[in-house]
């Protein structure tokens, strides 16, 4: 790619300076997908419809007016607003997904097709290109169906697992599978661009939350398609190991995992009861389970003598694993205690905007935080601008196509 012409043209030092993303997503899985790509250094050029991405208007909470839901997985990206009804901004479409990379989208199945950016329509027209589709339950039987992730923790059996072993189903306190979905677009994407080196070629990747949801699901979807197991709900405890999850203390919860039987051997030393690493009841992981309820009693009455702080300062010095149960704003500070430096901020002076960090960090190249998110419609004559310079260049498709079929 061509690093002529205007500021889009990012030479940013990251992983994929100089790949163009056509960015036509909205709400979650796709904007957090591209979010990262453009981390790592990608043109993203988001292409908001008339009303503008869904997110802007989800709020409280918000910064300055603008809805932090939409601002936490949109910074690094170009905003350009289309109505594709239009035929000017149709051709606009064109001419953008004409210079990208990347086409990703996730429209209703079929909403693409009168517009002729349908998955034939597109590898017909740009070969080269990689064409990511993003729906909730696939384009058959589950076509009709809206794609929110929470249908998703509904129907995949998250929120069958979820909750009090005696409780009503519950969902999860983030849209979890949304995120999967957009990670495993990510990691589908770059697998698609390095493949195009060795045959020239793009190619449509189908992705659905369902499926994400079932693989995200992983030993517990493992558990029934390989031994017929449906789990329950168990509220906090662990269907295989013990101890694992929180225990009481004298003023509150302590989470310990045990993994294995040499760490539960030193939790019984911490505990000053060396002895139930020898009791057969005890001494397995199987065995554990089995007498889980026993064992939780014997483990609080001790922990019950001290507070979770001063029983996770010694359980963490011998190196067991374990940690106190925070709020988000303490997990935001326990990882700058670590050292972690989770936030960052998108843009510059007084018009940057924090975030929390991508999670990857690289030794050589580096992650951009550049540019805050962007207004509806606020980069249309720089990406115009910037269209007309690619094509001048000769940088973007050779087909010249400008209406749909």
């Amino acid at each position: 790619m061509s690093d002529q012409g205007t500021t889009l043209d990012r030479d940013s030092g990251g992983p994929l300076s100089g790949i163009v993303v056509a960015d036509f997503s909205r709400v979650l899985a796709g904007p957090y997908c591209t979010m990262l790509l453009a981390d790592l250094g990608a043109t993203v050029i988001k292409v908001e419809g008339p009303t503008g991405d869904d997110t802007r208007q989800w709020k409280p909470p918000q910064r300055d007016g603008e809805s932090t839901y939409y601002l936490g997985v949109n910074r690094g990206k170009h905003g350009l607003q289309l109505d594709m009804k239009n035929p000017d901004d149709l051709k606009t479409a064109y001419r953008l997904i004409d210079t990208a990379d990347v086409f990703i989208e996730n429209y209703k199945p079929g909403g693409l097709e009168k517009f002729g950016l349908d998955e034939a329509s597109v590898a017909q027209r740009w070969p080269r290109l990689v064409h990511a589709s993003i729906t909730g339950f696939g384009t058959q039987g589950g076509a009709s169906l809206p794609g929110y992730d929470l249908l998703a923790q509904a129907v995949s059996g998250m929120m069958d697992l979820t909750g009090s072993a005696d409780g009503p189903p519950q969902r999860m306190g983030v849209a979890l599978f949304d995120v999967v979905t957009g990670l495993h677009a990510a990691v589908g994407i770059l697998a698609a661009l390095r493949e195009r080196e060795t045959s020239g070629q793009g190619q449509h990747l189908s992705l659905d939350l369902l499926s994400s949801a079932l693989s995200g699901l992983a030993n517990q979807t493992s558990g029934y398609v390989g031994a017929g197991n449906v789990p329950h709900r168990m509220g906090n405890e662990h269907p295989s190991l013990f101890p694992y999850g929180p225990f009481d203390t004298n003023d509150g919860q302590l989470v310990i995992c045990v993994g294995n039987d040499a760490q539960f051997r030193v939790l019984a030393g911490e505990l000053g009861r060396p002895e139930l690493a020898e009791d057969p009841k005890f001494s397995t992981m199987p065995e554990r389970n089995r007498h889980r309820s026993e064992l939780r009693g014997i483990i609080e009455d001790v922990l019950r003598g001290r507070s979770s702080d001063a029983w996770f300062r010694q359980l963490r010095e011998a190196g067991l694993p374990c940690s106190p149960i925070l709020d988000v704003a303490g997990g935001v500070d326990f990882a700058h205690e670590l050292g972690l430096e989770p936030v960052v901020y998108a843009g510059s002076d007084d018009d940057a905007v924090p975030g929390i960090k991508n999670p990857i960090g690289f030794s050589r190249t580096q992650v951009s935080y550049s540019k805050r998110p962007p207004g509806v419609d606020q980069d249309r004559e720089a990406i115009l601008d910037w269209l007309s310079q690619r094509a001048d260049h000769g940088t973007g498709s050779p087909f010249e196509q400008t209406t749909a079929e």
